[in-house]
């Protein structure tokens, strides 16, 4: 894209869109910038030109069924997430085991090891990023006010 940027080109020739972007989102993106550009993208196996009036409207189709693949795409996940709920699964990152928890507490009181530290300590047991919370929330709260 930075050498389309730079001007170095004023043709992009592919041999299918598919062999070019990796979604629909990707490709309808990509060939915004090259019209905005003033480059020349064609796809021979498709046999579209988008400088063309049938490329044109071709780009225009590819445009709403990009937007059609991604509402369609939302609203699968959003049902499938409403039927695991309903099937009572638990969404989202499996809770920190209470134990963990309270051993980054304790560690987090008493001591003064960095939160890399402490997560070695306990083994790694949950993320880094969940022991710095802990950490933080602790030693804020034990912080004379």
């Amino acid at each position: 894209m930075q050498a389309a940027r730079d001007y170095r080109f004023d043709c992009i020739l592919v041999w299918k869109f598919d062999r070019f972007a990796r979604s629909t989102k990707h490709l309808l993106t990509a060939l915004e910038e090259f019209d905005h550009l003033g480059v020349r993208f064609v796809s021979i196996q498709d046999q579209i030109d988008t400088t063309s009036p049938m490329g044109k409207a071709m780009f225009t189709l590819i445009g709403a069924m990009s937007k059609l693949e991604s509402s369609l795409i939302i609203e699968r996940v959003t049902a499938g997430m409403k039927a695991a709920k309903a099937r009572g699964k638990h969404l989202g990152r499996p809770r920190t085991p209470v134990a963990v928890v309270a051993r980054t507490e304790e560690l987090a009181k008493t001591t003064d090891l960095s939160v890399r530290d402490i997560h070695r300590r306990i083994g790694a047991q949950t993320g880094r990023g969940v022991v710095g919370d802990i950490v933080k929330r602790v030693r804020h709260n034990a912080a004379p006010h």
